[in-house]
Order: C-alpha cells, then structure tokens, then sequence
C-alpha cells in the first residue's frame, strides 16, 4: 500500500471516528477522529509511510486531546438556574405551611405534596413560613410576613 492509498484511509478512519462520536457522544472520539484526519492530510501531501504515519498520529491525538480539554475545561456553561443540581437549595425563598409546631429544635412544614422536617422561627400549626436555608433535609424556616400588616 502507498502513501497515497494510506493517506485516504487515515482521511476515512477519522471521518467514522467524528460519524461514532456523533452516535456516542462521550466527547472522546472527536479528538481521535481529528488527528486521524490531520494524519491523513500529512500523509496524502508528504507520502509517509505506515511508521512514521503512526507516530504523528500517537502526537496528533496527545495534541488535540490536550488543546481539547484546556478549550473545554475552563468553559463554564451558563445557566439562568443558580441551584440547577441542587434541588434542596432551589427550595430557598419558597413558602410552605407549618404541621407541628416549629421551634429551633425541630419540627414539620408541608411544602407542594410532601412534609418536611424543618427547624428555626418559633411557628404553629397552620401558620406560613419561608424557608430560608437548607441543612441535609432539614429546612431553616423563619415565620413568613403577614399580608397587609
């Protein structure tokens, strides 16, 4: 086989690389796809053989894997949900209604269609609080303001 007809494999075995990672995302075969057709290309103009071919592609795949993960590592994804992950802290600032009373040592609220134990604010049952903070499954609630007054 000649550098000709190798330089095109190399092209092709890159392109099905790109085609698995599209199939597969892992976010891995990209960078090996890359450097396969990069190999390729040099490949196809310098006519390398099967040695030195394989040696740029060990280089190739080292060097787009580094760039890859220093371009994607420090992007942070934006997200207008502060608490995206964090379901007990997206519970911050929501009302809920006291079923025991409540005090610094503990007690229940009902918040949507489950209780929850909670502690903070002196409460009652029956009287709204908000929650104020989150500690494992225990919300911090604090007596919730009276309308109108």
């Amino acid at each position: 086989m000649n550098g000709i007809d190798m330089g095109w494999w190399w092209l092709i075995g890159g392109v099905l690389l790109l085609i698995a990672e599209v199939l597969a995302p892992g976010f891995f075969l990209l960078f090996i796809g890359i450097a396969a057709m990069v190999t390729g290309v040099f490949v196809l103009l310098f006519g390398f053989g099967l040695a030195p071919a394989l040696a740029l592609f060990a280089i190739y795949t080292a060097l787009a894997v580094y760039l890859g993960r220093k371009v994607y590592a420090n992007r942070p994804v934006p997200s207008s949900a502060r608490h995206l992950n964090d379901r007990s802290a997206q519970l911050i600032g929501r009302s809920a209604v006291a079923v025991t009373s409540i005090d610094e040592h503990g007690g229940r609220v009902r918040l949507g269609d489950g209780e929850w134990s909670a502690r903070g604010a002196a409460v009652q049952p029956g009287e709204r609080v908000e929650i104020i903070g989150v500690e494992g499954n225990c919300l911090i609630v604090e007596a919730a303001p009276k309308l109108g007054a």
